[in-house]
């Protein structure tokens, strides 16, 4: 059965409020100082195991809620998802224990959940209704630079607050969470396809969508760029510190790792007001491995040296982002059906979370007990990523052409007949 369809109208102010749901959203004041909040109240080892709390209950939350997305609509689980990252950022800010923090950590975790997926999957079937399935690509990016302008702002914002208060910053990421929940409860409700037998449909759908080699190539690269993403995030912060604390600065860290993030962020604005016309002169494949090999070559830096000039490297860390994750949805989108939309991106994500939540676990292990994690500690922990980058990176390389990434393949049809 169908919805009844909603105006054009509608869905073209869906179109414009979107960004301003993924800004919203994007408010992490806390982002450039969590891992030596936890640090600084815990120890190194449980700071990057609480990171991986956060993966965990991602990973448990976010295929069952993209289900819940595909059945109960997309308008109701972005409110969720607004409402869910305000109360776990309370309970950090409110936090003093391992137990209140993995607790907020989780929480937190499920309202990405609630997010992941649902926010494309509300863009594109706007879009769609709106007749204008076209534009995806353009307005992906539009979306990721609000996103990434959010970033900006807060992460220098919050580096300065961290001075203050580390609480503070988790204070001002609620207020911003309840504000995305305000925007979400603005929009109109997009139409999609639902079929009457959700569990039967959703896996014969999804064995559909995993059959085709390009989503099986893109869903391999999307595994690998969220954790090479992600790295810089965590080991970023206690990187700045180590380089900090051999030029005698190291109480600076917070506003130094604030500034960091927030030019981060700003660079990888300017690279997306370049990606649409790069991505189409070098083609889809060659801007994608472009994206994951910067990523592994920030890694590489990383690990090979502790000066603190490597932290202009991580100006870098957002860019490959920048580079590539509107074209990826760009190219999944129109191959998905309707009923499984947030689902298969969930699944997606969920997998790449699992991925790097595994590893995460492993380097606590291997972490030191100490006040301040040492560099050979992160030297070790990097090199390895770098080793498994390289090899994923070729074998995507090998098997792009054969996968049809560049070729155009036509939308999947709604429907059980599709």
């Amino acid at each position: 059965m169908t919805s009844n369809a909603p105006s054009e109208r509608a869905m073209a102010r869906n179109v414009r409020l979107y960004p301003w749901f993924k800004f919203a959203q994007s408010l992490l004041f806390w982002q450039a100082v969590w891992f030596l909040y936890f640090q600084q109240t815990l120890s190194p080892a449980a700071a990057i195991a609480m990171y991986a709390v956060y993966d965990v209950s991602v990973t448990v939350l976010e295929v069952p809620l993209g289900l819940l997305s595909d059945k109960i609509g997309r308008k109701r689980t972005l409110i969720a998802a607004g409402l869910s990252g305000a109360a776990g950022s309370m309970l950090i800010a409110l936090g003093d224990s391992f137990l209140i923090f993995a607790l907020g950590q989780a929480v937190i975790g499920a309202g990405a959940a609630f997010a992941s997926g649902t926010d494309s999957a509300t863009l594109y079937e706007s879009l769609a209704a709106a007749g204008r399935e076209d534009e995806v690509e353009a307005e992906e990016t539009r979306a990721l630079q609000h996103s990434l302008w959010g970033f900006a702002i807060s992460a220098a914002v919050g580096g300065a607050v961290a001075l203050w208060s580390f609480e503070a910053t988790f204070w001002a990421a609620a207020v911003a969470m309840l504000v995305s929940a305000v925007i979400a409860l603005s929009l109109t409700e997009p139409p999609h396809q639902m079929e009457s037998d959700i569990p039967t449909e959703t896996r014969a759908a999804l064995r559909a969508a995993l059959n085709q080699p390009v989503l099986r190539w893109i869903f391999v690269l999307a595994v690998a760029m969220y954790g090479f993403s992600h790295l810089p995030f965590v080991f970023g912060q206690p990187f700045i510190a180590a380089a900090l604390s051999e030029v005698g600065l190291s109480a600076e860290a917070t506003l130094v790792s604030g500034g960091v993030s927030s030019v981060m962020m700003g660079l990888s604005v300017v690279a997306s007001l370049f990606a649409l016309r790069l991505r189409g002169r070098i083609g889809l494949t060659r801007m994608l491995l472009l994206a994951f090999g910067m990523q592994i070559c920030l890694i590489l830096v990383l690990t090979i040296t502790q000066s603190w000039i490597a932290i202009a490297v991580l100006f870098l860390r957002i860019v490959p982002d920048a580079l590539s994750q509107p074209f990826k949805m760009g190219r999944i989108q129109p191959l998905l059906r309707d009923e499984v939309r947030a689902t298969y991106v969930s699944m997606q994500s969920l997998a790449g979370k699992l991925a790097f939540s595994i590893s995460l676990l492993i380097a606590a292990g291997s972490a030191s007990d100490v006040a301040e994690m040492p560099h050979a500690d992160i030297q070790m922990i990097l090199g390895w990523y770098v080793a498994a980058g390289l090899v994923i990176w070729t074998g995507l390389a090998l098997t792009a052409r054969r996968a049809g990434v560049d070729v155009k393949s036509q939308p999947a049809v709604s429907g059980a007949g599709s």
